[in-house]
């Protein structure tokens, strides 16, 4: 993704491996990739994640809250109080060494336990970090149950209360709103966007949420838009084709990787 044009990649998360034996190997992952031209972020959720990142060679750190107490406590066997006072913690540790921070706030748009957010629930916690000194906010569509309606007025109030923080938003195409979701917040003011090689990921904590929207796909869709993008969709495609081959599926999520022909992609 390097070679696409990718210039933030969330490489690695420190999570336990005896709890998400997927996400094993972060420190070798980030020795791998001491030469690159990407700033690389490695997502943390306790003080234990914080301490394994700030020893490797890492640009950003992207810590966890929670708008909503179901999914925390099923995510993180603790109360989102409980860990939304640890990530504000975890923030300030963060910048003392010097990392640029984001704090991701999960279930901003909907909690798969406790159902819908509060707006001022999310505003207030965004509000919080950037005083903790997080450089961005990301609103996380974790179970991807938001519309571009609530991105739209979101969006600005987050902007608002967490200035001089910027946003960034992370959809979920659990309903097949995610891409426009994502149209929606570039036009309300999102700084950048989360997307996947391919469309693959997901929560194994959200019951039925769909994967995260595909990277070539929203490339794609925001280029013909006029929409200026870093990544080219069809290398981006060529890697969801690769990580499929990998990952044993016979096509990934994403659609663009299904356009190849012998001559390439059929893609703008």
């Amino acid at each position: 993704m390097e070679v696409a044009g990718a210039r933030r990649i969330e490489t690695v998360s420190f999570a336990h491996p005896g709890h998400v034996p997927q996400m094993a190997g972060a420190e070798e992952i980030c020795a791998a990739l001491a030469d690159r031209s990407f700033s690389a972020i490695g997502l943390v959720l306790n003080e234990r994640g914080l301490s394994r990142a700030l020893a490797c060679d890492l640009d950003e750190i992207n810590c966890v809250a929670y708008a909503a107490d179901g999914y925390a406590r099923k995510n993180s066997g603790a109360s989102a109080a409980m860990r939304n006072a640890e990530a504000a913690t975890l923030v300030t540790r963060a910048k003392d060494a010097g990392r640029r921070v984001s704090v991701t706030i999960s279930v901003a748009f909907g909690d798969p336990f406790d159902g819908p957010v509060p707006a001022e629930e999310v505003t207030s916690l965004a509000a919080e970090f950037a005083a903790a000194g997080a450089d961005e906010i990301a609103l996380g569509d974790t179970i991807g149950s938001g519309n571009p309606v609530m991105v739209e007025r979101l969006v600005p109030a987050v902007l608002a209360a967490a200035a001089p923080a910027t946003v960034r938003c992370h959809f979920h195409n659990t309903r097949n709103a995610g891409y426009v979701n994502a149209v929606a917040a570039a036009r309300a003011g999102a700084h950048a966007l989360d997307s996947s090689v391919g469309g693959f990921g997901g929560s194994p904590f959200s019951p039925g949420a769909g994967g995260n929207v595909a990277t070539e796909d929203l490339a794609a869709l925001l280029r013909e838009m006029g929409i200026a993008v870093a990544i080219d969709p069809r290398l981006a495609a060529e890697t969801g084709v690769w990580l499929a081959g990998r990952l044993g599926h016979e096509q990934a999520p994403a659609m663009l990787g299904r356009l190849q022909t012998p001559g390439g992609f059929d893609s703008p």
